[in-house]
């Protein structure tokens, strides 16, 4: 019987399969295509579906940055597959939203925007005309989607490098348990990611994503293709954690760590320390490097709290005295990483107070320090107490440092999100009175 939950969460691992569900009608064609570059402004929207639909006034849109509209009344025509639409007024040098709605034959109401450009490159379809901005579920998507990956790598390393060889059956367990269900978990928290931002580029609810055209997200940018190789990367963890779970091959656990660790520079080279203009790979490492720091030291927190207190007392000792040493090691890679892209991306020292980005980043610091303090008083005082054989009673310590390392989590996704201000040659400057 103790194999039947591992073995349960593998056969979750097989439901990540797509599956053929019943068909709606889909764009399968469009000219100009998404996201495409053109050489010359084009006279006729076209757009090809997989089955008859109809459309209503508006339901084909071609908007400038200033939001005018470009295309005229769409039509319908090859037995109701093909909608077009004229197009006027298009500039060389300019790039456009293209907007569509229509109706199938089983009543559903499929949607879609993508970008292209006449003469430039297009911007993504997250940046289209009329998409709204990243919002708090956009943070707290974010906020999930670190602690699940958190919940993964923590308790790998501790397990791996602090805790390594025999360990009792009840801990055993428990890091299975944890481990397996953080894996998943970073599957489902990031298609719930993935599909609010979506909404808020289509301007739709969630529910109506169903019928959506996702293609020019989940293909046409950084954040997509990331989503989609960190989704089936992490079916790919989540197998083998379940795995060495209900076959007792811990070792597979090391090369699930592993892939983890890669798959997590996925975030970093989707976000705005990889697309804006002062972005280099030097600051896209540093946001990896930042991130999986973060990250570990929030899961060992997690680990020592619940995972080795409640249920390996003769392990404690170890685990606080190898965990203090590594947090060391933790929070270096946090300073100098986070010093670093904190130089990189503010312009000027007073963008920490004059900018809303600069003002997060400030707050975030002040958690930061808080935990900091926090783990300093563990080490200085705490840890020569368990280095000498005592037991002081820490865990609700350690269960308050977690929580504020979550609050910083927290803040970080909040930062993740908003945009850095401009670098400083990118600014327009405020010319003085000419005499």
């Amino acid at each position: 019987m103790r194999r039947t939950l591992p073995l349960a969460a593998l056969a979750c691992a097989l439901l990540l399969l797509p599956a053929v569900a019943r068909a709606h009608a889909t764009l399968v064609e469009a000219d100009p295509g998404t996201q495409a570059r053109l050489r010359e402004a084009p006279s006729l929207i076209r757009l090809r579906f997989t089955e008859p639909v109809t459309v209503a006034e508006g339901g084909v849109q071609v908007l400038d940055r200033s939001g005018a509209q470009h295309a005229g009344a769409a039509s319908v025509s090859g037995g109701g597959l093909v909608v077009t639409a004229r197009l006027s007024g298009l500039e060389r040098g300019s790039s456009y939203t293209l907007r569509w709605r229509v109706t199938s034959t089983d009543g559903h109401s499929p949607s879609g925007v993508y970008n292209f450009g006449v003469g430039v490159a297009p911007p993504p379809p997250t940046e289209s005309i009329g998409a709204g901005a990243t919002t708090v579920k956009d943070d707290l998507a974010r906020w999930a989607l670190f602690a699940a990956l958190a919940l993964v790598l923590g308790p790998l390393v501790v397990r791996l490098g602090i805790l390594r060889g025999d360990a009792p059956r009840a801990l055993e367990r428990r890091f299975h348990l944890l481990t397996t269900v953080a894996a998943f978990a970073v599957i489902d928290v990031g298609i719930l990611a993935f599909l609010v931002r979506a909404s808020n580029a289509l301007q739709l609810p969630l529910g109506d994503l169903l019928y959506g055209d996702l293609q020019p997200f989940a293909e046409k940018t950084r954040f997509g293709v990331a989503f989609l190789v960190m989704t089936v990367g992490f079916a790919v963890v989540a197998a083998l954690l379940a795995l060495a779970w209900a076959l007792d091959r811990t070792r597979l656990r090391l090369p699930a760590l592993a892939l983890s660790l890669l798959l997590a520079s996925g975030l970093s080279l989707s976000g705005h320390q990889a697309t804006e203009p002062n972005a280099t790979w030097a600051s896209e490492l540093a946001d990896w490097l930042h991130l999986v720091a973060a990250c570990v030291w929030v899961g060992g927190l997690v680990t020592l709290a619940f995972v080795v207190w409640p249920v390996a007392p003769a392990l404690r000792r170890r685990a606080f005295l190898g965990f203090s040493r590594l947090a060391f090691v933790l929070v270096a890679v946090l300073v100098l990483a986070g010093g670093y892209l904190a130089v990189v991306r503010l312009p000027e020292i007073s963008a920490l107070w004059a900018t809303g980005y600069g003002r997060l980043l400030l707050v975030k610091l002040g958690i930061v320090a808080f935990a900091l303090a926090w783990g300093g008083i563990h080490h200085l005082f705490v840890r020569p107490r368990i280095a000498a054989g005592r037991d002081p009673r820490v865990r609700p310590s350690l269960v308050g440092e977690t929580v504020l390392a979550l609050v910083v989590l927290l803040a970080a996704a909040a930062l993740t999100n908003a945009s850095p201000p401009p670098p400083a040659a990118d600014r327009p400057s405020v010319a003085g009175p000419s005499r």
